[in-house]
C-alpha cells in the first residue's frame, strides 16, 4: 500500500522519541472477517478513538474470502471484476489509499488512535516512521533482520496497480524486496494506519485479477516476484515453519511495539458502540456495490 493524502511532509530528523509508558488496547481477531468487514473495523475503530470513547489500538486480523482491496482513489477498473469472482475472491475498497492489494496468507495490523497521541502526533511521515521502527523491531523477534526504505523514496507515475510492486517511503524491505505495504489516513480528529505482511504463497498472484493484457500480465508477475517477498521467503524457511504462525507473529510485533514505543497491551475486544458502528459502515459503505465501484 501507499500512505494516502497530499503531498508528503519530511519526517523528523529523529528516528526514535522517547515516550512516557501508557496502554494501549490489543484486538487480535480468532477467525478471518470479510474485506467488507475489517475495512468496516478499521473504521470505526478509529473514529471511536477520534471521539475519546475507545484508547489507541493495535489490532491484528485476517480475511476469508480471500479479498483484493483497492486504494481509496484507484480505479474500480484497474482489476477484472470477473476474474475476481471466478476465483472466489471479494472486492473492497479501502479506507486509505494505495494500490491493489490481495489479502490472503497474511497477517494484518491496524493502528488506530486519536491524531494527538503522540506516537502518531505530528507529520504522516513522522508517525510512518515510528510505526515502521516498531515493525522493524517486531520482525527481528521474529528471526528477521529487515530494513526500510529511504524517506525519499516515492512511487513514480508510471507504477502499476499493483502495491507491492515497488516500496514507498520507510516500508519494510527484506534482502532488497519489500515484505510490508502499509497506509495511513488521518482525518476527522483521528489516525488510521494498516498494512499487509504477507507469510506465505504466490506473492504474484494479485497479477492475476489485475484488467491487463496477457504479455503485460506476464510481465509485471516477473516483476513482483523479483521485488516483493513473503516472510517465508525472507526467512528462507518451509511454508508450515512454525515462525510464520498467525499468532507468533502477531506476539512478535506486540513486543517490538510495546519496546520501541514504550507500550503496555491490553486485550479487549470491540465495544457494543463499535461493533454496531462496523455493521452500519459495512451496508453503507464497504459491502455496497455502488460505493466500492466509484473513486472516493
Amino acid at each position: 500500500m501507499e500512505m494516502q493524502t497530499a503531498p508528503l511532509q519530511e519526517a523528523a530528523t529523529q528516528q526514535e522519541l522517547t515516550f512516557a509508558p501508557a496502554v494501549w488496547r490489543l484486538i487480535i481477531d480468532d477467525a478471518p472477517r470479510s474485506g467488507a468487514a475489517n475495512m468496516a473495523m478499521d473504521q470505526a475503530l478509529a473514529e471511536a478513538a477520534a471521539s475519546g470513547e475507545a484508547p489507541p489500538t493495535l489490532r491484528f486480523y485476517r480475511w476469508q474470502p480471500p479479498a483484493v482491496s483497492l486504494g481509496r482513489h484507484q480505479p474500480f477498473t484497474d482489476v477484472d471484476a470477473e476474474v475476481v469472482e471466478q476465483l472466489g475472491y471479494e472486492i473492497v475498497r479501502r479506507p486509505t489509499g494505495g494500490r491493489a492489494i490481495l489479502h490472503t496468507d497474511e497477517l494484518t495490523y491496524a493502528v488506530t488512535a486519536a491524531a494527538d497521541e503522540p506516537r502518531v502526533s505530528g507529520s504522516l511521515m513522522d508517525a510512518y516512521l515510528r510505526l515502521s521502527n516498531a515493525l522493524l523491531a517486531g520482525l527481528q523477534r521474529v528471526g528477521l533482520t529487515a530494513d526500510k526504505a529511504a524517506g525519499n523514496v516515492r512511487a513514480g507515475p508510471n507504477v502499476s496497480a499493483a502495491c507491492f510492486e515497488v516500496p514507498s517511503a520507510y516500508e519494510i524491505t527484506a534482502h532488497g524486496r519489500k515484505l510490508i505495504g502499509s497506509a495511513q489516513s488521518r482525518r476527522a480528529g483521528y489516525v488510521l494506519q494498516h498494512g499487509s505482511l504477507p507469510l506465505v504463497g504466490d506473492i504474484g498472484r494479485l497479477v492475476d485479477v489485475l484488467a491487463l493484457p496477457a504479455e503485460e500480465r506476464a510481465r509485471l508477475r516477473a516483476e513482483l516476484i523479483a521485488r516483493a517477498c513473503t516472510l517465508a521467503e525472507a526467512l528462507g524457511v518451509a511454508e508450515d515453519d512454525p515462525h510464520l504462525d498467525f499468532n507468533h507473529v502477531a506476539q512478535a510485533i506486540i513486543q517490538g511495539f510495546g519496546e520501541l514505543l514504550n507500550l503496555t497491551f491490553k486485550p479487549a475486544s470491540p465495544t457494543p458502540a463499535e461493533l454496531r458502528r462496523t455493521a452500519e459502515l459495512i451496508r453503507e459503505q464497504y459491502a455496497n456495490a455502488e460505493w466500492i465501484s466509484r473513486r472516493k
